[in-house]
């Protein structure tokens, strides 16, 4: 009856936010719309995703909180992307300068391999390898 459609971005530089989205695949499908002066919307998609990115001219700051305490506030706290080899991904976003040195590949409680960057706005954005065999 469900599936997902999309989820929706708040950013302050909607061309560095379409950038950098693109290096996960993501396309834009409408060209950004002005709704006022302030607010621009564009709706970017992946496979059957979409991500839909809100950008505001006059946008407070984005509190960059530490992930753990990120966590526990209520709320949609990031998006995953998954991948077949973490390490080569990890790796790339280095040279990319998306990712610190200091960076590693953690392996979760849940069972999957992964590792976390920002986006320009700060926004978490995480990267699993998922190699677990799932059934509902």
């Amino acid at each position: 009856m469900f599936s997902i459609h999309h989820v929706a971005l708040t950013v302050k530089d909607l061309d560095k936010s379409i950038e950098f989205y693109s290096l996960f695949g993501f396309k834009p499908i409408t060209s950004p719309i002005s709704i006022d002066e302030n607010l621009k919307v564009v709706h970017l998609k992946k496979d059957n995703f979409i991500l839909e990115i809100f950008s505001f001219e006059r946008l407070k700051p984005h509190n960059k909180n530490e992930l753990l305490k990120d966590l526990k506030k209520a709320g949609f706290r990031h998006i995953a992307f998954k991948v077949d080899d973490i390490n080569k991904v990890l790796m790339k976003m280095k040279e990319y300068g998306l990712a610190k040195e200091d960076i590693t590949v953690k392996k979760g409680k849940t069972g999957i391999l992964y590792f976390f960057i920002t986006d320009p706005d700060g926004n978490f954005v995480e990267i699993v390898q998922d190699n677990r065999e799932l059934s509902v």
